[in-house]
């Protein structure tokens, strides 16, 4: 089927008046698809000042018909200078190379070895870990524009920038290796558990601990915001005599507040507050915390409060 010619010209007007044109389900800032999420994520890192993009979830006539002008059958496309160059694998192997930087114009990437610490006990648990899997993995590093950590075992990967230690291949896209400048990476066994402890200075801090004492004075001198989690039917049961917010209708009013905002978290014992807390600090807030014991702790402080 031939595509319509006030379509096309829809489409071919989009290419010639925006170099760079991505094609995809939602936003750069709100993708709705994992792979258009691939490609924003590549974009994003190299123009931040941004870039034409169509939402084709917003529009069935450029959704079918991107797909019939390129003859490419899925979404996302990135389009350069009205030319396709493909979806988001394409996107990621071709940001890895460098070939990607230069159909933009810009400098190669930076492949210079990310600089970090590493304790010897971490070493020598990924050294097993690594072992374990049969050989052929390294330490795959993966940081967010908002600096939180991921380490996990990923297949050794030829066009990411790595770099060996006694033994132990760590290794970052190329994209990411100047935001993995900093990070510190130990193995620990005391009060915070047992495991890989992972920091980065620019991180937003870990989620602290508050009492419900102490949440109670903060709410009532304006100095935090509370958040209640739980559903409507729980909070009917018990709640906190204070000023709190909720949950029941969204939250993005949440997450549209200043990053400095105090927001603290309750729930019925403090797992799932404590879910949401990491979830905003995950958002960039940083100053969250977590209401320990949850409500059945602020019934032990203030008899007013039933328990339930």
């Amino acid at each position: 089927m031939s595509l319509d010619p006030a379509l096309r010209s829809r489409i071919e007007t989009l290419l010639q008046s925006n170099r760079v044109v991505l094609f995809m389900k939602g936003a750069p800032d709100a993708p709705q698809c994992g792979f258009s999420a691939k490609a924003v994520g590549v974009l994003n890192a190299l123009l931040p000042e941004g870039y034409a993009h169509v939402n084709v979830l917003a529009d069935a006539d450029i959704r079918e018909g991107i797909k019939q002008y390129g003859n490419w059958p899925t979404i996302p496309q990135l389009y350069i200078d009205g030319e396709l160059v493909g979806g988001s694998d394409i996107v990621e192997q071709m940001a890895g190379s460098g070939e990607l930087h230069t159909a933009l114009g810009l400098p190669p990437p930076d492949r210079r070895p990310p600089e970090f610490t590493i304790t010897p006990e971490a070493l020598d648990m990924l050294r097993s870990a690594i072992d374990n899997a049969g050989g052929g993995y390294a330490v795959q590093i993966d940081i967010d524009a908002r600096h939180n950590v991921r380490l996990q075992l990923a297949p050794i990967d030829a066009n990411a920038v790595s770099v060996e230690i006694e033994g132990v291949r760590l290794q970052t896209d190329a994209l990411q290796v100047r935001r993995a400048d900093g990070i510190s990476i130990d193995w620990v066994d005391d009060e915070r558990g047992r495991g890989l402890a992972v920091s980065h200075p620019l991180a937003a801090p870990p989620v602290k601990t508050l009492s419900p004492h102490e949440a109670d004075a903060r709410v009532r001198a304006g100095a935090l915001r509370l958040v209640d989690v739980r559903p409507p039917d729980e909070r009917a049961a018990a709640s906190a005599p204070v000023a709190f917010d909720t949950l029941d209708h969204g939250v993005e009013a949440l997450q549209a507040l200043p990053k400095d905002t105090p927001l603290a978290f309750l729930c019925h014992h403090g797992g799932r507050s404590q879910q949401a807390a990491e979830h905003f600090r995950g958002l960039g807030f940083r100053d969250v915390y977590n209401v320990v014991g949850g409500i059945d702790a602020w019934a032990d402080f203030d008899a007013s409060v039933p328990k339930y």
